[in-house]
């Protein structure tokens, strides 16, 4: 399998390590790079020859190349703009959940990807539970779905905060525009579960934590879940969790196993 990746930060980072350098996946490889910006020429310069992968600037070139799957780690706006064009000729594997807000978008990925034969494929990221929540939400019986997290002050907020303040309450739809780089979770619970019009979200910033805490709470049909994550903070990125990181290559090592777990 032949990988094209976008997004070189924290995650893609660490996917290149485990991939490329460590062998972590067999007959696994990430071949490509896209990155359209100018000063991609001279930054990634070091992560072509470390990693032996190709950077590309234009996306159609990289699309045309061997990869058979585009593993997005970059940003909202990258999935909005080229997530179309990708799913018309690769599978997708998208990392910036937070896209997936807009179900308009949504239902054009959708039919895309109905089309052309291609799939997207959605990490779980930094929770868990998302198998609960399919399961009860399958046949409408899924009632209520509640997020809070809570992070240290200074991966939510610049601001100096000696207690704990809440940033953010209210619906996942509006967390993720508040929060764009620290909401996935509560847009990838929303997909699993009752949609982001219904999922309830606190966002609380805590000088006095060292991990990002996640709870989750659900009622309906099925009964009671209640769920407490732990994070650890990834070493090299406050503002993401190491979990996060796990969690997706996670999802891509499993593409390559005879037995799934549903």
């Amino acid at each position: 399998m032949r990988i094209g990746l976008i997004g070189v930060g924290t995650i893609g980072t660490f996917l290149l390590d485990k991939i490329n350098l460590e062998k972590r996946i067999p007959n696994y490889e990430i071949t490509a790079i896209f990155d359209e910006r100018e000063k991609a020429k001279t930054s990634l310069k070091d992560v072509e020859k470390k990693y032996n992968v190709q950077l590309y600037q234009d996306i159609e070139a990289f699309l045309q190349s061997s990869v058979d799957l585009v593993v997005e780690c970059a940003n909202i706006p990258v999935v909005q703009k080229y997530g179309e064009q990708i799913l018309q000729q690769k599978d997708f594997f998208i990392i910036s959940i937070g896209a997936l807000v807009d179900d308009n978008f949504v239902q054009t990925l959708k039919q895309i990807g109905q089309q052309a034969g291609t799939k997207i494929y959605l990490p779980s990221g930094a929770i868990g539970g998302l198998d609960v929540l399919q399961a009860a939400s399958s046949l409408g019986g899924l009632d209520t779905v509640s997020l809070t997290t809570r992070k240290p002050a200074n991966a939510l907020t610049e601001e100096v905060i000696k207690e704990e303040k809440i940033l953010f309450t209210g619906k996942a739809k509006d967390a993720i525009v508040a929060f764009p780089k620290n909401a996935n979770v509560s847009i990838i619970l929303s997909l699993a579960g009752i949609g982001v019009e219904q999922t309830e979200v606190t966002i609380i910033a805590d000088p006095a934590v060292e991990k990002n805490l996640h709870y989750v709470e659900a009622k309906g049909d099925f009964g009671s879940l209640s769920l407490k994550l732990e994070n650890d903070p990834s070493p090299t990125n406050p503002k993401t969790s190491y979990l996060t990181a796990l969690s997706i290559f996670s999802a891509i090592q499993k593409l390559n196993s005879t037995i799934h777990i549903t």
